[in-house]
């Protein structure tokens, strides 16, 4: 993988010892690729990801892999929240839903296949604990958004993306179900939240639709994919602790 270097101030050093389990994508938001390298750099802006992938392809590395870069903000994932010392950002080059979201362009697309490969090559993260900026920060958030390819990513063994099968229209309403479901699959969801985490669970996995109602489509896409996470956890887990994954991420029913 070829990566230009484009060097920003704004890291620091990972606690130690260090642990690089999960890998958060990103849009950067902004109208070009100049306009958002220049504010990753921006020592006043205080943000930052390890790299950057254009709408060509091209590949920036901003923040060395050894380093904590500043990308993920105030944001939970299956309990954690200290996200960007655990984690590696990446940035997609597009406008945004501010900026009239175009899709994703097949070179830049290829270019973020191959540098999630190369990252996974080297680093334990397992697929569940690859995501979305909006996954990890749903009221904050949106990126990359519902015309993000997941599921390419997941036929290059990048992420989860479970086959959908017809959907069954008994599904749950119980407000309790709906955010054990969610929090089965990792977001830090509550009352107040749980439409918020629906919209982002939409965005990544039902993204014909993303209004939050918890509709039975919705229940039985939130059904196959916590199935597909139980799985992916016990795929990494010791002996002792798949026992606890499957009372505690059993699908919806």
């Amino acid at each position: 993988m070829q990566a230009i270097d484009f060097p920003s101030p704004n890291h620091r050093p990972r606690q130690e010892p260090s642990r690089i389990d999960m890998l958060v994508l990103h849009y950067t938001g902004m109208a070009t690729a100049a306009a958002a390298l220049e504010r990753l750099c921006d020592p006043d802006a205080r943000v930052s990801a390890h790299y950057l992938v254009e709408e060509n392809g091209v590949i920036w590395r901003l923040v060395p892999e050894s380093q904590r870069a500043f990308h993920a903000g105030i944001s939970c994932w299956d309990g954690e929240t200290d996200l960007n010392a655990v984690s590696i950002g990446i940035e997609i080059v597009n406008p945004g839903h501010e900026w009239g979201y175009p899709r994703f362009p097949e070179a830049q697309m290829a270019a973020i296949e191959r540098l999630c490969q190369d990252l996974l090559a080297r680093y334990p993260i397992p697929a569940y604990r690859v995501v979305g900026h909006s996954d990890i920060a749903p009221e904050r958030k949106s990126d990359p958004g519902e015309l993000f390819d997941w599921a390419r990513l997941a036929r290059a063994e990048i992420g989860i993306w479970p086959p959908a099968a017809a959907p069954n229209r008994d599904f749950i309403t119980d407000s309790t179900e709906i955010l054990a479901g969610l929090a089965s699959i990792g977001y830090c969801a509550n009352a107040e939240s749980r439409t918020a985490a629906l919209v982002a669970f939409q965005r990544r996995f039902r993204q014909r639709c993303c209004d939050g109602v918890f509709d039975h489509e919705t229940a039985a896409r939130l059904s196959e994919v916590s199935a597909a996470f139980v799985r992916s956890r016990a795929a990494t887990a010791g002996p002792a602790q798949i026992s606890k994954l499957k009372a505690s991420c059993s699908p919806c029913r």
